[in-house]
């Protein structure tokens, strides 16, 4: 091979190279967490996370059932296991079963491995009671980084994370979670709240952030009710 054939075979390496790597960047920047989606539609999903407790699920599931809403439940292995009639219940008032993970830990400590073991162990609890697959995963805490979303992806789940965070775990008052996600909606958000016991104003609130959401002319999605809609009116 002379000199000349030689730098021009390595040329086309390179390229095909960077090709590969910038198919794979962009490939992987859309497998970062969904918080929204890119909408004009004034379109929303309302979302529950669940890790404990036996109290604030049903008195969540009465307001949202008495408002003819559905939304996206993000469940823990060890929550559904231990109250497998209140997970049932979700699943046949028509809400969305999405899992939340097996332990409420902050996944970025571990390996792809051990999250990958974590997920799938959350899977099997849920699919056991609920007799859904779910393919929607939030990271306990919202916790991600490029170790996590590739095992949730490897996992066939879609890594959802949210737009507005009602902050009703911190329980700071029923009229500041209501508050604070009148000033943050926006087309296509995804709300964050939480139906865990240690969120002991979220069921108060509940109804009338359902109504100044409908107030304001939006309508209550689950997550993927709003890709799919996003998708199908881009």
């Amino acid at each position: 091979m002379s000199p000349r054939t030689r730098v021009t075979v390595m040329a086309i390496l390179v390229l095909l190279l960077l090709a590969g790597s910038a198919v794979y960047v962009q490939a992987f920047y859309r497998q970062k967490p969904l918080q929204e989606v890119q909408t004009d539609k004034k379109i929303v999903a309302l979302t529950f996370d669940i890790s404990w407790g036996y109290e604030t699920p049903p008195a969540v599931l009465k307001v949202l059932k008495d408002h003819q809403v559905q939304c996206t439940f993000f469940l823990s292995g060890p929550w559904v296991t231990q109250y497998p009639e209140i997970a049932r219940q979700i699943k046949d008032d028509g809400h969305e079963i999405a899992s939340h993970g097996y332990r409420h830990i902050n996944l970025t400590n571990f390996s792809k491995s051990e999250i990958k073991a974590e997920l799938m162990k959350a899977h099997q609890a849920i699919t056991a009671v609920t007799g859904e697959s779910p393919r929607l995963f939030r990271a306990p805490n919202g916790d991600y980084n490029n170790n996590v979303i590739k095992a949730v992806y490897e996992c066939n789940y879609r890594a959802i994370r949210w737009g507005t965070d009602s902050l009703d775990w911190m329980n700071p008052g029923i009229s500041i979670i209501v508050d604070r996600i009148n000033k943050h909606i926006h087309p296509g958000d995804i709300i964050l709240m939480h139906a865990s016991d240690t969120s002991k104003q979220t069921a108060q609130a509940l109804p009338t952030i359902i109504e100044n959401i409908h107030s304001q002319g939006y309508e209550i999605l689950t997550v993927s009710e709003l890709l799919a809609e996003a998708a199908a009116n881009p």
